[in-house]
């Protein structure tokens, strides 16, 4: 009935936005502190949207971080001391956060990540498909569809009040954009090279 894993496992929070990832994994963290765990955490430097050293969730709950432009920095600032690695956003990464995460967990950490499954296409966000078949443990989180109020898996991207064009970048740094929680229904994306709208 209880089982006792080995020190070391991964755990991905992955979801849309607006779906409470980073709260999640900020609650995690609050939890882990009470437990007098040593943890450190880690986002990218892209992600300076609420702050440019916290780790900030939509509600407005908040941790100090390390900030951090290649993964393979964490390796090198967590010590034997450190007991939990905590990683936001951690879709802005390359493949080589997976490879971070499979040496700390078994260095025995426990390394907890969150970011976004899909893109605002609705297709697989960069190293998180790999990330979340490495990991021992996966969360998946739903927000609520703005246009219909159903379960909303989808991050809807409008750009100048229009949905976003398939060929837009992934990432659009300054851009004048906008995001919503959508249903597989809502979601828009204009110009697929395969489906048409509904069938997204």
């Amino acid at each position: 009935m209880y089982q006792r894993y080995k020190d070391g496992w991964v755990e991905v929070i992955s979801g849309c936005m607006f779906a409470g990832k980073t709260e999640e994994l900020i609650r995690r963290i609050k939890v882990l502190e009470f437990a007098r765990k040593e943890i450190m955490v880690f986002k990218p430097s892209i992600d300076n949207r609420y702050s440019d050293t916290m780790v900030v969730s939509h509600a407005g709950s908040s941790v100090e971080s390390h900030v951090i432009s290649d993964p393979r920095e964490i390796l090198k600032m967590v010590s034997d001391k450190t007991d939990v690695v905590a990683i936001d956003e951690v879709q802005f990464f390359d493949d080589s956060i997976c490879e971070v995460c499979s040496i700390l967990a078994r260095r025995g950490k426990r390394v907890m990540c969150a970011g976004l499954d899909t893109d605002f296409r609705g297709e697989p966000f960069g190293p998180m498909p790999k990330l979340i078949t490495q990991a021992e443990f996966v969360t998946k989180l739903t927000a609520v569809c703005n246009k219909c109020g159903a379960p909303a898996t989808r991050t809807q991207r409008i750009i100048n009040g229009e949905p976003a064009k398939y060929n837009d970048p992934i990432v659009m740094v300054g851009a004048s954009e906008s995001y919503e929680a959508r249903c597989r229904h809502c979601h828009e994306v204009l110009d697929h090279p395969v489906l048409t709208k509904g069938e997204y």
